[in-house]
């Protein structure tokens, strides 16, 4: 399938309906679980393919360490597992790997494949992968509040010196293009605490498709459903449509 302009330059995805799709399937959780990384390999290939520049996943949220305790140590192990078999190909493929949220709150052994991960990868100009570990939106605009009111008590900035600006600089992906294209899939129609700053004019995308399903067609068709969008950011079609014909 031949991919319509403008592509997003920044995708981020909530990739939801694991468990279901085991449940569907007559299958354990876990497997769910496998077969969902499958789906991202694939789909990060196609995103190297069509020479797209940023993709952010919600790969485990502070709300998940609410679920069953073996299944919240079979998603880290299956994390750990995942980041040390794949993170060499994510190298060869030129793709920058980072991590945002809380990672504080896992083992120091994960933490050290992160960063080692982030490390190995640092000076590569393709693909930028982010990874959303135990993020979430009001945690992010949380941290961010903090230390602008650290900055005022320290007498670096003044009261009138906090702005939209500032509060976007203290925030995960602060230095990366804003998310032009959301996509969930599972059949939810929420953000469910995920870059809850970050999405103000971003284009939501949901679809009944469970994620070990969501193949390259599938992805496609969201790409395709976005180069069809008119972004106004505020302004009329009209206004638009005379930027683009100027």
């Amino acid at each position: 399938m031949n991919i319509k302009s403008p592509k997003p330059e920044h995708i981020v995805i909530i990739m939801d309906g694991n468990g279901r799709w085991a449940e569907k399937n007559d299958l354990p959780r876990t497997k769910g679980h496998k077969s969902g990384v499958k789906t991202l390999r694939n789909l990060i290939e196609r995103a190297v393919q069509l020479e797209l520049t940023m993709i952010t996943v919600y790969a485990f949220s502070r709300e998940n360490w609410q679920r069953p305790r073996k299944e919240v140590d079979l998603l880290i192990d299956l994390f750990i597992t995942s980041l040390q078999s794949e993170v060499h190909d994510l190298h060869k493929n030129n793709i920058k790997l980072n991590f945002i949220g809380e990672l504080t709150k896992f083992s120091d052994t994960l933490r050290k494949s992160m960063k080692e991960s982030e490390l190995l990868t640092y000076n590569n100009s393709g693909l930028t992968l982010n990874v959303a570990l135990n993020y979430s939106g009001r945690w992010d605009i949380h941290q961010a509040l903090l230390s602008i009111i650290n900055e005022v008590q320290s007498k670096k900035i003044t009261i009138d010196e906090i702005n939209e600006k500032l509060i976007n600089s203290k925030l995960s992906l602060a230095e990366n293009h804003e998310p032009d294209l959301f996509i969930r899939t599972g059949g939810e129609k929420r953000i469910s605490n995920y870059l809850l700053w970050q999405l103000a004019y971003t284009e939501m995308y949901f679809t009944d498709i469970l994620w070990p399903d969501f193949d390259i067609d599938q992805f496609d068709l969201a790409l395709d459903w976005f180069a069809k969008r008119q972004r106004r950011f505020g302004k009329t079609s009209a206004q638009i449509e005379n930027d683009q014909n100027a």
